[in-house]
This record gives C-alpha cells, sequence and structure tokens, in this order.
C-alpha cells in the first residue's frame, strides 16, 4: 500500500487518509476490476485535486467548486431573510477574505453564519475554503461549504480599515478610501434589460499613492456634478471592479461620496515630452501654449462628436494634444498649467506625434491664467512667457502703474501658437496677443506691426 500512501501523501485536499482509502476502494468496486488500487487512487486523487486554484484571481463564476488559502479582511453582519415555502427564516453573513492575488466576498450559510456571529472567526485567520463561485452583486462570490482555519499558513496581505489606492485590488469590496478630486464627469443616462432608467458618472481621485476612477451609480451619481476637483472626499463602502485592464472603484447605492476638510496630498508624476514614443500611454504636463476652436464632426453610426486641439510644451519639447468628446468643453487656454493623465502617443497629422485625451484621461489644471503668478523677488525677473500675457495682459509695471508702452507703434517677430482670435505669436522669450483679421496657421512664424493697447497688438501690417 506504499504507492497509496505516496498519492494521499502528495494530495493537497481537505480529506483525511482514511477517508481517501474508502474512496479509492468504492473505485476500484465501481470499475469492476478494470483498475487496481494504485490507479484507482490516482483517480481520485485528480478528482479531488479539481478545483483547486492558485489563488483568489483565478476564481470564475462558471466553476462548479473552488477550494483556496485566503485570510480574512472584514467581517459582515448577520442578516436574515425569509425563503419561499419554509417558515424558518434563512441567515447569511458576508466575509471579505483575500490572498496576495486579490480580494473576494465568501458567504456563509444558516448554522455557519450563526457561529461567525457568535465571534467564532476572527478577522485575520487564514482559512481553508470550499465553495461554489458565483457572479453577485460586487462582482464574483463564493458561496461556502465548507471553511476550516489553517494555523500553519501565512498570507501575506494587510488588514486595513482606510485603503489606499495601491492597496486595492480586484474583489475587494467594502472600501472606505480617502483622496482628492482631480477630475469630474456628467451624469449619464442608459437604460436597463428591464426597461428603467439609470444613471452614471465618474470622478477621478488621487491620494500620495497613485489615483483611480470612480464609477457612481444612481442615486450617488449626482455627486460627480455637486463637487470640484481640488476638494478632498472619502469613498465609503466602495467595491473594485476592472476595466479594461485598469482596476475601478464603484459606488452604488449602499455607499456615500462625502466632502471632508483633510487637504489630501497627491503629487502627479509626468513623462518630459522628449521622451514620448508612439504607442505609449503617458502622464504629460506643461504650459498650453496655444488651444484651437472646438470642432464637431458627425461619427459613422450618425452621431456628433466633438474634438478641441491644445499644444502643451515642458522643457523638453511640445505636443499637440487632441481633446475628445467632453474634454473637449474644458476651459483652458493658452498660459494655463495643466497636468493629462492616462494620454494615448499616436501618430499625428504631418507625422506628427500627437497625444490623444478620451474618456479614461484625466485633466488638470495646475495654475491658470486667473491666478497669481509668482515672480522672483529680483527686479528683473519678472515673468515673460505664455502666462504674462495669457488673454492679452501684460505684466504690471514695478510702480503698479498702467503699461506707457499704451499707443506706441511696435514690431514683433514670432511663431504662431494660436491661430484663432487672438492670434498669439512666440518668439521663445514671450509671447504677444494680436488682433487680426487676416488668416494664419499654427507653426508660422510671421512679423506683425502695429500699436499696442491693453497689452494686444493691433496688426496694421502682417508680412
Amino acid at each position: 500500500m506504499g504507492d497509496i500512501e505516496d498519492i494521499y501523501g502528495d494530495l493537497e485536499a481537505d480529506v483525511s487518509e482514511e477517508e481517501f482509502r474508502e474512496a479509492v476502494a468504492a473505485k476500484v468496486e465501481q470499475m469492476g476490476g478494470l483498475a487496481d488500487e494504485e490507479t484507482a487512487a490516482m483517480l481520485i486523487a485528480h478528482e479531488l485535486a479539481d478545483g483547486e486554484v492558485e489563488g483568489i484571481a483565478d476564481i470564475k463564476p462558471g466553476q462548479d467548486e473552488v477550494k483556496f488559502l485566503a485570510k480574512v479582511m472584514k467581517i459582515g453582519d448577520l442578516r436574515t431573510f425569509e425563503r419561499d415555502g419554509e417558515d424558518e427564516d434563512g441567515r447569511v453573513i458576508n466575509v471579505e477574505v483575500a490572498d496576495e492575488t486579490g480580494s473576494i466576498r465568501i458567504s456563509f450559510w444558516d448554522e455557519q453564519a450563526e457561529a461567525i456571529a457568535s465571534d467564532q472567526l476572527e478577522v485575520g485567520t487564514v482559512l481553508r475554503i470550499k465553495g461554489r463561485p458565483k457572479e453577485g452583486f460586487n462582482g464574483v462570490e463564493v458561496s461556502v461549504d465548507q471553511a476550516e482555519p489553517d494555523d500553519e499558513v501565512d498570507i501575506d496581505v494587510e488588514v486595513l480599515d482606510t485603503h489606499t489606492i495601491e492597496k486595492l485590488s480586484l474583489g475587494l469590496s467594502d472600501v472606505n478610501l480617502q483622496g482628492k478630486v482631480l477630475d469630474t464627469g456628467t451624469v449619464r443616462t442608459f437604460s436597463r434589460d428591464d426597461g428603467s432608467e439609470g444613471r452614471v458618472s465618474n470622478l477621478t481621485l488621487g491620494d500620495p499613492t497613485g489615483r483611480i476612477r470612480i464609477t457612481l451609480w444612481d442615486e450617488q451619481a449626482n455627486r460627480a456634478e455637486e463637487l470640484s476637483a481640488g476638494v478632498s472626499v472619502e469613498i465609503v463602502d466602495g467595491y473594485v471592479r476592472e476595466r479594461d485592464g485598469s482596476l475601478e472603484l464603484h459606488v452604488g447605492s449602499r455607499g456615500k461620496v462625502e466632502e471632508i476638510d483633510e487637504d489630501i496630498e497627491y503629487v502627479p508624476e509626468s513623462t518630459p515630452i522628449a521622451d514620448l514614443e508612439i504607442g505609449m500611454n503617458a502622464d504629460i504636463g506643461g504650459v498650453v501654449r496655444s488651444a484651437d476652436p472646438k470642432r464637431t464632426f458627425d461619427r459613422d453610426d450618425g452621431s456628433e462628436g466633438q474634438v478641441r486641439n491644445i499644444r502643451v510644451q515642458d522643457a523638453t519639447g511640445d505636443i499637440r494634444v487632441a481633446l475628445w468628446g467632453d474634454k473637449a468643453d474644458y476651459e483652458i487656454g493658452p498660459g494655463d498649467e495643466v497636468h493629462l493623465a492616462d494620454v494615448e502617443i499616436k501618430d499625428g497629422w504631418q507625422e506628427d506625434m500627437e497625444a490623444s485625451a478620451g474618456w479614461r484621461t484625466t485633466i488638470s489644471v495646475t495654475q491658470d491664467t486667473d491666478r497669481e503668478v509668482e515672480t522672483s523677488s529680483s527686479d528683473d525677473a519678472k515673468d515673460t512667457g505664455l502666462s504674462a500675457f495669457a488673454n492679452g495682459n501684460k505684466p504690471d509695471t514695478d510702480d503698479g502703474e498702467s503699461d506707457d508702452t499704451d499707443g506706441e507703434t511696435v514690431e514683433f517677430t514670432g511663431t504662431v501658437v494660436q491661430a484663432g482670435n487672438p492670434v498669439v505669436l512666440d518668439d521663445g522669450k514671450e509671447t504677444m496677443s494680436v488682433e487680426t483679421s487676416q488668416t494664419v496657421q499654427l507653426g508660422q512664424e510671421i512679423t506683425v506691426r502695429g500699436q499696442l493697447q491693453d497689452g494686444r497688438l493691433n496688426a496694421t501690417d502682417i508680412f
């Protein structure tokens, strides 16, 4: 019987050796002498191993049964419900468990639920679980058939009351998270299969560990239009889903989004524009050199789309950015300092790279042209860049009086960085806003001559 002992010794299953031997004997009898004890033992071992998963990330709704190890992260409350045709109420407790690959909700029923409600399970306990996966309210869940503590196994996951973005994992529910609002969206409506109307919106949050897209459903959807970028909020009772390979935090009827006084720090990181390559998804930041008017177009399905192009420059170079859909409505103009997270770098017009800002992109204006610009304490270090001339405003003179060059005829040569009204020229040191009825093109180098008035040059000659 040594072979059976060896096969059982290699088997990681929740059965005793006596139960294993009984199953082997039954298999030999079932097969009518077509298999010896060793062959039967191997067949039983295969059947018992079926359902073993490497980790929570491998659990799928279509599996008949799964067996896995996980650490208890959070224990819910005992809930009762009426069963059809039965006098006795049913009982259930939901427990959040996790391993190094992810998190999942497991459900204990009736007597097992009563035992857990009697403090017979603690947060941090490692369980050896056998159960049936299903698609639940918050994603995949497991209905537990059997669960036993395993004191000999250590699972390296941290039990948290409040999560940070970097600690989120697929399958987590009952998530509390604090972050800074980086971007807000509008409420969209859709029709459900039952004919009812649903509502959904999005936020983007950042904290010191990263950023994440927040999806708000139905009664929570209005919060996206009630909050402003820059405020700090706490997500209560969210759940983690995956979309296009990225994690999202969802907030439904049981969750909340509450504004808090604490200032949550978020420091964006950017890829230098000179280092961008076609095919990358990247974060970029810099100063807006030009902003074209918004354009509308017809899609193949007959719907109408919109796009707006801006050009962003950092210390290493500049790139055209196409703002698609509702991103085209952002109030961004020359001189604004912006950060664009998750843009796609594409092969653009005239073999020039461009960045595409779509639904996944987060746009943050880190300094706009209406804000006070800090200058050096040195008298000769006043701003002369895009922010100094944005919206046609010239910097104040040292004594605070209006510029005495108003009415003076001047000549200015530069590259067209905005072709709209007004035209904006950049000579590499400063910009000039120009009033003209003539048509110019982005990137064109021109010289203008005319009178200055309130910081703008009213062009009489362009050559």
